[in-house]
């Protein structure tokens, strides 16, 4: 399975930033310079078998010392948030990918709105601040659900763009986000760039469809994988790798990208739980049952790719280009 590329790296700093958040400053083990970040990047992080997806809180740099990023300890983690707070300690050695970017700002905006749910603020960070130092205009909206869980709160407040920032701890009765009424008083055109909780993230971006944003407008990104939603349990279906030339028959208790290992086809993957697209994969025939987080809603209506690490066929056969 084609992977994607490590660093070796080390932990040069931690900090309790929050009620179960910790920040972790990781700096490159090797004299080979860190890659250069864009706002609303990810890095993969390896850890004792675990690969996780975080978002880098620092704006674009072309030759960053250090990667910042934030990890919460999630009451439903599978290991690797808890494996993040429990191990790692100034001088642990660790592996990250190199910043990638499914996630970017639209610089042609002539306006936009960040709207951040808990750990979702990490992104949305860097976003405010390339948007500050390119002179655009945006607006910050940060929602917790209590003060002691809103991350970076002093440091959005202390930044040059502070006056931009809008927090919302659901814990102080005076607070309270009307997403309704931010998105109605938006211009013409502006884009809206939404991170968190999914069922946060759904009714923000329900209440911009409702107010008939368009979807080339709205931008998100999901830290983990929806849940999917199945009937009956799942199904074989075969799998058929035109460029190869194989029939793959994807057995019901395996993924797409575990059978096409299997029968010695790459594929570039890396989370694995249909978040960060690494596993992107043209489709030629058939209905895609798309469960991931990647891609959105009129990518999937399209019909014209799917994530063979956690999608499957709606029906009994789907033709790919591999």
């Amino acid at each position: 399975m084609t992977r994607v590329a490590l660093i070796e790296a080390r932990i040069a700093a931690r900090a309790e930033v929050a009620r179960d958040i910790c920040l972790f400053e990781i700096e490159a083990a090797g004299a080979a310079p860190l890659p250069a970040i864009e706002a609303g990047a990810h890095i993969d992080v390896h850890v004792n078998g675990f690969v996780r997806q975080y978002s880098l809180l620092d704006g674009p740099s072309l030759a960053p010392r250090r990667y910042r990023i934030a990890v919460a300890r999630a009451a439903s983690s599978r290991g690797g948030s808890e494996a993040m707070h429990a191990q790692l300690r100034e001088g642990s050695v660790l592996r990250i990918s190199a910043p990638r970017n499914n996630f970017p700002l639209r610089p042609d905006s002539p306006s936009s709105v960040l709207v951040a749910g808990g750990i979702g603020i990490t992104p949305i960070m860097s976003m405010a601040a390339a948007l500050h130092a390119g002179g655009a205009r945006f607006a910050l909206h940060y929602c917790a659900r209590s003060k002691d869980r809103m991350a970076f709160a002093d440091e959005l407040q202390r930044a040059p763009f502070a006056n931009a920032v809008h927090l919302y701890p659901d814990d102080e009765a005076q607070s309270a986000f009307d997403s309704e009424a931010v998105l109605a008083s938006q211009p013409s055109g502006a884009h809206l760039y939404v991170c968190g909780p999914q069922g946060f993230m759904d009714h923000v971006l329900g209440t911009a469809r409702a107010a008939g944003w368009d979807e080339s407008r709205l931008h998100h990104e999901y830290f983990q994988a929806a849940a999917a939603a199945t009937s009956g349990g799942d199904r074989a279906f075969d799998l058929i790798a035109v460029r190869s030339g194989k029939c793959i028959t994807v057995a019901a208790a395996e993924t797409a990208l575990q059978a096409l290992t299997r029968c010695g086809i790459e594929v570039a993957s890396s989370c694995e739980q249909g978040v960060c697209g690494s596993c992107l994969t043209p489709v030629l025939e058939g209905i895609v049952d798309h469960r991931d987080s990647f891609l959105t809603l009129q990518e999937k209506v399209r019909n014209e790719a799917f994530l063979p690490c956690c999608s499957r066929a709606h029906g009994e056969t789907l033709t790919v280009d591999l």
